[in-house]
């Protein structure tokens, strides 16, 4: 990403910088960078009397890496405890990939078989995995090389006794630049003395940004020669929500944001008194509000925002960053624990949503053959479609599924659905699977959990009637529905501007499946990004929509926006929506809308 600035200021003078905005707030202090870099990895060739050597240094620096992994799962305990328990699953997923998999036998091989030297060998095999992660065609999975990388640093700085530079006493008031931070540097940060951090590296979906998030610290990623621009003790403002780095800002610069940050915090207080009141509109409809979740520690911020369920728990994660794939007692207990942390609200388990482009280690174990890359990911063998083409994977799953239903309401959906028969397909494979396991004596519900159908393509959106008829609840995810209608990829910024949720085609394909939703009277979800932004609130509700799936920062403010409006004035808006042809006219007629809403009081 480059640099913003159109010009070359003058030293001293405001300079703003844009990154990638990955954890929202506000912090106001002074730079301290951190000259903390990659150490340069010697490359040379062993002699053939020398490979059992080099091995054996390579597993000696394996099990200091493990040592040092462990001692920060100790000092971890002191977090706060939706901090601690996200890094302890990162820490274990490390401690993984220290464990004889596919970064350590790649870097055996290349001494045994090429006589490099272990750093050059764990040098060159980070470059290999991490470059297969990063041609995954999705943002999370993509990020999973970041995982990669950061094991095999400090494997490197063991093998030449490099010592990290300690990040736990800065000065007070000091907001962290570096190239790169990883999230045990991150969990690690006092808060008390470092206000926010910006980084060289990293994207929304790293595992440094979800710390970020969990431990509410400002973050922005992703700005280019970040660490030679700034140097330590330079006043600087960092914007996590817009992703902007201000230096050197001017007065006037300072006392705006200044303005903001105390607004911000007025805004949350506010919010959060919204914790306990049910979301229901100024003429008395009720709209269920859900998180989306991907690990247990996501509970809490489910719990604080007072989600009234799971609207989306994705599977994929379980299989990433490993060798050996998850069994069904692991998928099972870690359900197990989403479903009971819930407390008796609805959990919608997605099976697993992944293709042959971006298949881990751990799957390709479990299916048991080869699966050659699809010349398009995209259209590919991916969702359920993989699922159905190997049952041994589908049947695990949806055994640890049906295990958990017996501790509360679970739902299953099925991804990437485009034919009816796919449908019909899945719900043999889920009787087939409950009665083995009841012949077998396992605990199990009473009666079979809902199965849904997740509308993502045209073709399934057109459809929408043939599946609702076969189907128990609809969620739409407009993410996808949006790319494959558009046929654009938000990840190729040539073309990302022309990415529109408000397209009418996209939002007739909504429409459409809503009202066949309606005529079968199945539930019909939202769970994509335009779930979580009040802007696009009215319209959905005004187009039938009477659930919405986010993240749980989001759902405050969506239910701010659902108590203020009327159901029946947002349903006339949407009607005269649906006849614009146009996306930006579409755009000012809901914005007029919304702001001629009334203020609704808590």
């Amino acid at each position: 990403m480059k640099n913003d600035r159109t010009d070359a200021p003058p030293p001293g003078s405001e300079r703003v910088y844009q990154g990638l905005g990955v954890a929202p707030g506000i912090a106001l202090g002074t730079a301290w960078v951190s000259d903390d870099t990659a150490p340069s990895t010697p490359e040379y060739l062993i002699e053939p009397e020398a490979v059992a050597a080099e091995l054996q240094r390579l597993k000696e620096a394996v099990a200091f890496a493990a040592k040092q992994l462990r001692k920060l799962k100790v000092k971890a305990q002191a977090l706060p405890p939706a901090a601690a328990e996200e890094l302890g699953y990162l820490l274990d997923a490390r401690l993984q990939m220290l464990a004889g998999s596919r970064l350590i036998r790649t870097a055996e091989k290349l001494i045994t078989e090429l006589r490099l030297n272990a750093e050059a060998a764990v040098r060159a095999t980070i470059a290999e995995i991490s470059d297969g992660f990063s041609r995954m065609n999705d943002a999370y999975l993509a990020a999973r090389g970041d995982d990669v990388r950061e094991v095999g640093e400090r494997l490197i700085r063991c093998l030449m006794a490099t010592p990290y530079v300690a990040l736990k006493h800065l000065p007070e008031g000091s907001i962290l630049i570096a190239a790169d931070l990883t999230p045990a540097d991150t969990a690690l940060l006092d808060p008390k003395l470092v206000l926010g951090f910006a980084t060289e590296q990293g994207g929304k979906e790293s595992h440094t940004a979800i710390m970020a998030r969990s431990l509410g610290v400002p973050a922005i990623l992703g700005i280019a020669d970040l660490v030679t621009v700034l140097k330590t003790g330079d006043p600087i403002i960092l914007d996590g929500h817009a992703g902007k780095l201000i230096v050197h800002p001017t007065p006037e610069t300072r006392a705006q944001y200044e303005a903001g940050e105390a607004a911000l915090k007025q805004e949350r207080k506010r919010l959060s008194r919204l914790r306990d009141v049910p979301g229901v509109t100024l003429d008395g409809f009720t709209i269920g509000l859900n998180v989306n979740l991907e690990l247990p520690r996501d509970l809490d911020g489910a719990h604080t925002v007072g989600a009234e369920g799971v609207g989306l728990l994705r599977t994929e994660f379980l299989y990433m960053n490993r060798d050996a794939a998850p069994d069904e007692d692991e998928q099972y207990e870690f359900l197990r624990a989403v479903i009971e942390g819930m407390d008796g609200r609805p959990v919608t388990v997605r099976t697993i949503d992944v293709g042959g482009d971006k298949l881990a280690p751990a799957l390709r174990e479990q299916i048991g053959e080869p699966l050659e890359e699809s010349p398009n990911p995209a259209l590919g063998v991916r969702g359920v479609r993989l699922s159905l083409a190997h049952p041994r994977l589908f049947d695990t799953q949806l055994a640890a599924i049906l295990r958990a239903a017996a501790h509360g309401p679970i739902r299953i959906l099925l991804p990437m659905i485009s034919q009816i028969s796919e449908v019909h397909a899945a719900r043999e494979a889920v009787e087939r699977v409950y009665k083995r396991l009841k012949r077998r004596k396992v605990p199990l519900p009473e009666k079979l959990p809902p199965l849904g159908v997740m509308i993502e393509v045209p073709g399934a959106a057109l459809s929408a009637d043939g599946l609702a008829a076969v189907s128990d609840f609809f969620a739409i995810g407009t993410n996808d529905l949006t790319m494959y209608t558009l046929a654009i990829d938000r990840g190729d910024e040539r073309v990302a501007a022309l990415y529109e949720p408000l397209h009418p085609a996209v939002l007739r394909l909504i429409q459409f499946t809503v009202e066949a939703g309606l005529r079968y009277r199945i539930p019909v979800s939202i769970c994509g990004e335009i779930a979580g932004d009040p802007r696009f609130t009215p319209l959905l509700l005004g187009l039938g929509v009477r659930e919405l799936s986010m993240s749980a920062p989001k759902l405050p403010s969506v239910k701010e926006r659902v108590r203020a409006l009327s159901l029946t004035e947002a349903s006339r808006r949407a009607r005269t929506i649906m006849d614009q042809a146009d996306a930006k006219r579409i755009g000012e007629l809901l914005d007029d809308f919304i702001a001629n809403l009334g203020s609704h009081s808590v």
